[in-house]
């Protein structure tokens, strides 16, 4: 394994192999040369600590403002300026763990906020309080914690059983998940293309609706199976943002339930993740679009990012690992033996390596140099990139091979 692919080092080492470097560096100088070397480190840690200081300063002082506004043009104006703000992070220092989790953080914190506006709005409007304990649940890359500069809302809804009124806190949660997808909208969070919002009945429900959902699909009660194959692998993700956390807690165990109690539903998802097209051509080099508006580029997210997110996530569901975040589950099934060392560093580091791409072709989108944030043109790499893209490509294909081996046998 070449030295840019080994894994991280934790910080405390890194600090530790530095100082040892350090002091064997200065004792090949002289006097002089060690006090204008040691300055020079000093003033350098300085700058880089003064502009991330400044950037957190920046930071808390929008996230404040979340929980205190009860305006959602306001709620807008603070999306559009963390957003900028974590493409200034990521530019200057590149950490693609750093950018999901803040634009995760700020994000949760804008749709908390939003939810808690909704309600007095729809009180306001003579509706009245919640009837239910309720929770939304985010799926997605933000149910993985794994944000990033572009966004749209993969959220579903939950509340509580009664004993009675079931109609009417069916009606007031329909009125409550319709006005709060428009003003998530709103605030900076684009609708999904695919629905997966409150606002479908598919995505909200009292908790006994919800089990009777999840039973029909694994038990193939509904005709279109693909499609209820897919929504299982989405709720795979599913964790909580706002609202009563127990309630939100209950479904996500009741999902994980029925996924370990259903061999069927695996083997349908783990079929499903081994057919996802992988980047590489017939003879090993990335493989791009022949003809079209595309020609000569790759595809990042189809067939690079999503394939790998999708056969890690089956590993982990397979295994029973709770965590939903990609580089978690990896180090997780690492720990759990389904995988080796090599594999796991090789898979975490493709990872960072199709999500950084990705976020820099966001970044490229937002201000309109490129028509999408989805293909990449590998012109525009050195071979070093290239070849590590290429070696991030072969790690994908290996692991569903991995995943069909463990299949076949079972």
């Amino acid at each position: 394994m070449s030295p840019h692919r080994q894994p991280p080092i934790p910080p405390r080492d890194f600090v530790q192999r530095f100082e040892e470097q350090l002091r064997w560096f200065i004792r090949h100088l002289d006097r002089p040369a060690v006090l204008a070397l040691l300055a020079d480190l000093g003033d350098g840690l300085a700058r880089e600590r003064g502009a991330v200081l400044n950037l957190e300063k920046s930071r808390a002082t929008m996230l404040a403002r979340i929980c205190e506004t009860t305006s959602y043009a306001e709620l807008g104006e603070i999306e559009h300026a963390m957003t900028a703000l974590e493409i200034a992070r990521f530019l200057g220092c590149g950490s693609v763990p750093g950018l999901h989790r803040g634009c995760t953080e700020f994000r949760d914190l804008l749709a908390e906020r939003t939810v808690t506006l909704v309600a007095a709005e729809l009180a306001a409007k003579g509706r009245g309080a919640p009837p239910r304990p309720f929770a939304l649940i985010s799926m997605g890359s933000d149910g993985r914690e794994e944000q990033t500069l572009v966004t749209d809302q993969d959220y579903l809804l939950v509340y509580a059983d009664g004993d009675a009124d079931g109609a009417a806190a069916d009606d007031y949660f329909r009125a409550f998940s319709e006005l709060l997808v428009e003003r998530l909208a709103e605030v900076g969070f684009a609708k999904c293309t695919g629905d997966i919002m409150p606002s479908n009945p598919t995505w909200r429900g009292s908790r006994q609706q919800w089990k009777q959902r999840l039973m029909a699909i694994v038990r193939y009660e509904y005709e279109e199976y693909a499609k209820n194959l897919m929504d299982l692998i989405v709720l795979s993700d599913a964790r909580y943002v706002a609202g009563d956390q127990a309630i939100a807690a209950d479904l996500i165990e009741m999902i994980r339930d029925f996924e370990q109690s259903y061999f069927q539903v695996i083997w349908g998802m783990a079929r499903q993740a081994t057919e996802m097209k992988v980047g590489l051509g017939l003879l090993g080099g990335l493989w791009t679009d022949r003809s079209g508006e595309f020609k000569g580029m790759l595809n990042l997210k189809l067939l690079g990012w999503a394939p790998l997110v999708m056969n890690v996530r089956i590993l982990a569901v397979n295994s029973g690992i709770a965590a939903t975040n990609t580089s978690k589950r990896i180090a997780l099934l690492e720990e759990d033996r389904r995988l080796s060392s090599a594999n796991a560093a090789e898979l975490n580091h493709a990872y960072h390596v199709l999500t950084r791409h990705r976020i820099l072709l966001q970044i490229r989108k937002l201000r309109e140099e490129v028509p999408d944030s989805y293909h990449l043109d590998p012109q525009t790499l050195s071979d070093e990139e290239e070849e590590e893209l290429r070696r991030a490509m072969v790690s994908i294909k290996d692991l569903q091979q991995v995943i069909r081996s463990n299949f076949v046998t079972m």
